[in-house]
Parts: C-alpha cells; sequence; structure tokens
C-alpha cells in the first residue's frame, strides 16, 4: 500500500503539468485525512481508510484543476465536497454489503410503515421487533449490521455534496428539477421534522455537527453501539417514509 507521501508525489507532477497547484494541493491533505476518517466511523472494518485517502486525494487533484476563484466558495469548500465525492464515488463502485444487509434493511422499513400506518405515531424498537417476529436482541443485530454495511448520508436521499458539487460548477437545472427538488426537500424536512427527538437529535450531532459515535454516545450516555443503532433505525425510518421518491429513483437524480 503507497503512502499518502508517495501518491501525492505523483499528483505533483501532474498537477505541475496542468498549471502548478501542487502547494494548493499539499495544504489540503489533512482534509482528505479529516474526511477519509469521518467516513470511517460509519463503515464496515473490511473498508481500508487508506483506500479512502487515496481516492480522496484524486478528488483534491480534481478540485485543485477545476476551481476558479471568485464564484461564492473558498477552495477548501470546493475542495471537500471533491473529496468527499470522489471516496464515495469508490465505495458505491465496490460491492461489499451481503444480500442479507439489504434484505433485512427493506424488512425493517416495511415493518415500520405498517407499524405507523396502524398506530399513526413513530413505531419504537419494540414494536417494529416484533412486527418482524423477531426478539428484540435480534432486531437490534439487524440494525447493527446495516450501520456497519451502509454509507448514508442526507444527500443519498437527494440532497448533499453532489448537488453543491453541480451548483458551484454552474451547471443549468431545469425549473422543473428545480420544483421538484424544491418539494422533495419539503417532504425530507417534514420527515426529519417528524423523527423520534432522540433519532433527529443523533442525526444532527452526527451529520450536521460532525461528532463521531463516541462523542454522541457521551452527549446522550449510551455506549457507540446504541448510538450506531439508534442511528440506523432512523435511517431506515426515513427510507421508509421516502418509499415514493426512492422507488422512481427521483430522489437520487435531483440535484
Amino acid at each position: 500500500m503507497m503512502t499518502t507521501r508517495n501518491r501525492l508525489s505523483g499528483y505533483q507532477t501532474t498537477s505541475t503539468a496542468s498549471g502548478g497547484h501542487e502547494q494548493l494541493i499539499a495544504d489540503h491533505i489533512e482534509l482528505v485525512h479529516r474526511i477519509a476518517h469521518h467516513l470511517m466511523a460509519r463503515l464496515p472494518s473490511s473498508v481500508q481508510v487508506d483506500d479512502l485517502i487515496q481516492a480522496g486525494m484524486i478528488g483534491l487533484l480534481e478540485a485543485a484543476r477545476q476551481f476558479e476563484g471568485g464564484q461564492g466558495a473558498t477552495f477548501a469548500t470546493y475542495a471537500g465536497i471533491r473529496i468527499r465525492g470522489a471516496m464515495i464515488d469508490e465505495l458505491r463502485r465496490s460491492d461489499w454489503t451481503p444480500r442479507s444487509v439489504h434484505r433485512n434493511s427493506r424488512r425493517i422499513a416495511a415493518a415500520i410503515q405498517a407499524v405507523e400506518a396502524r398506530e399513526g405515531r413513530a413505531a419504537r424498537g419494540s414494536e417494529v421487533a416484533a412486527e418482524l417476529e423477531v426478539p428484540i436482541d435480534q432486531y437490534y443485530e439487524m440494525l447493527q449490521d446495516h450501520a456497519g454495511a451502509h454509507l448514508f448520508a442526507l444527500d443519498d436521499l437527494g440532497g448533499g455534496d453532489d448537488g453543491a458539487d453541480r451548483v458551484i460548477e454552474g451547471q443549468e437545472v431545469s425549473p422543473a428539477r428545480n420544483m421538484e427538488a424544491g418539494e422533495f426537500r419539503e417532504e425530507l424536512a417534514e420527515a426529519l421534522g417528524d423523527l423520534p427527538e432522540r433519532e433527529r437529535l443523533v442525526l444532527s450531532l452526527y451529520y450536521i455537527e460532525e461528532l463521531n459515535l463516541r462523542e454522541i454516545g457521551a452527549v446522550l450516555g449510551v455506549t457507540e453501539s446504541r448510538v450506531s443503532q439508534i442511528r440506523s433505525q432512523a435511517v431506515i425510518r426515513l427510507r421508509a417514509r421516502m418509499g415514493s421518491w426512492l422507488e422512481d429513483g427521483t430522489a437520487l437524480q435531483l440535484f
């Protein structure tokens, strides 16, 4: 496995040939590492942080090549988007999620939908387990498997970094697409607002405040594994509630 320094030397040569951005790249290596380690907190142990760093370095190189100042975004903001996008693209090219995890995630989402339709409120974990006809401990294991196998962020539901990237690069978006995007954001905001308080807090601390699982556990007074389970339940609940957008692929194409 190449070291970051060795990889950078190759990138610098290419960068020099395309306009001399090696100093800009060198100044933001730490950003690549920070984003890589933040993503690692939600990935299984089979994923190597060095692989994320390598993909992120490619994103940093592309950012240095394409960035134009004076367009309302700092280089660090623009590079962060490109770095994270490159890492996520690399992860999505790797099919390391067992089919059983996908299957159980769909089962949990269906169970949540059934309970909430019947009860008219957010489904409790015990109710979802009963709907699935599994012990509560097994349900928690299913949530843990989901947490370890899925890279989820709000942009996976259609509103995140890839969209910001396109906005910064100035690509045109049709009025119809803008309207759809606005409708989607409204529905997503409503779904987020209707989450149980603890799930909403965990998502906020994790995705907005960027705390890791250990730090969130300290805030809530629970273990890291319990935080992971809460986050997974919130994610699956959102997917269940946003199902109409996901079924036709609209949410994944809006931004």
